[in-house]
């Protein structure tokens, strides 16, 4: 326990020894933590928005003309069971041209009623998954009773391009920034590991094993994860919540806040700040541990 106390030691030590570093080492991993998470929420409240519209983008299916009423309302049944259909609304012909008398005046519809009614009945379809529309219009297409589905393909296309792209481009900017930090913490452990060259020479001459020298550094590259996460959490709460209060007033739509998604992306930061931390050590460590004695200090 008393050796385990001294790695612990030196490895804050090493922090205090090479605080300039140390604090860059923080400063662009707390960055890129924070991007990281923005990426997230982003791509969350994007995919949020894209259902949003998505639930108001209705597919209007029209039955035959020959259709009484009473057949109309069963016809329901069997397009409800179509796969990825959501939910299905029955519209009735006598209450749509009276939405069409509200609008544009009694003067066009005044003799479009009862048998003069020139429209179908009809139901307004929701879909679970846009991006299998056309499929979807197909299998109601094939319902007996169908006479015409109106299409808007397109708006279904460009909402489900935009949460793919989005999705995809978030991947790869937190697989860069991921690769960023890894490389400044290497950095920043192979300079505090050339500083203690000395100290590390005269252990691996003495017999110390690979595991007692690397330990601290380690410790090292942890203790920057962790504090980077910590304040990067903190960071990311109070800048999430101001952007989305900003960008509310402007497009009101239902918005994942910080604080419903919290417990997962902490668990993530505090992961990714010691596996990010421990992994630049580790690399930043291999060189030196291939040699012995002298051999450290290059003579």
């Amino acid at each position: 326990m008393s050796s385990f106390g001294y790695l612990i030691k030196e490895g804050f030590k090493n922090l205090v020894h090479n605080r300039l570093m140390t604090l860059a080492s923080i400063g662009v991993l707390i960055s890129c933590l924070v991007l990281t998470g923005s990426a997230v929420m982003l791509t969350i409240n994007v995919s949020n928005i894209v259902d949003s519209v998505g639930d108001t983008n209705v597919t209007k299916v029209f039955l035959d003309d020959s259709y009484t009423k009473l057949e109309a309302v069963y016809k329901g049944k069997e397009l409800s069971q179509v796969a990825n259909v959501s939910q299905v609304e029955f519209i009735d012909k006598d209450e749509a041209i009276q939405a069409y008398r509200d609008q544009l005046g009694d003067e066009v519809f005044a003799n479009m009623s009862g048998d003069d009614n020139p429209l179908p009945y009809a139901y307004s379809v929701k879909m679970d998954d846009l991006s299998k529309y056309d499929d979807t219009v197909a299998r109601i297409k094939e319902v007996d009773g169908v006479a015409s589905v109106s299409s808007h393909r397109e708006v279904a296309e460009k909402l489900t391009n935009l949460s793919s792209f989005i999705t995809t481009m978030s991947l790869w900017i937190i697989l860069a920034l991921a690769i960023i930090s890894l490389f400044i913490i290497s950095n920043t452990i192979r300079m505090t590991m050339f500083s203690h060259r000395f100290e590390i020479s005269i252990m691996k001459s003495v017999g110390a094993t690979n595991a007692f020298v690397r330990v601290p550094f380690i410790i090292e590259g942890v203790v920057i994860g962790l504090i980077s996460a910590i304040i990067a959490i903190g960071l990311l709460f109070v800048l999430s919540d101001a952007i989305i209060n900003s960008v509310q007033k402007i497009l009101d739509f239902k918005y994942t806040r910080f604080t419903e998604v919290m417990w997962p992306i902490i668990g993530s930061f505090v992961a990714a700040g010691v596996l990010v931390g421990s992994l630049g050590s580790m690399v930043s460590i291999r060189r030196f541990l291939t040699h012995e004695g002298n051999e450290v200090l290059g003579w």
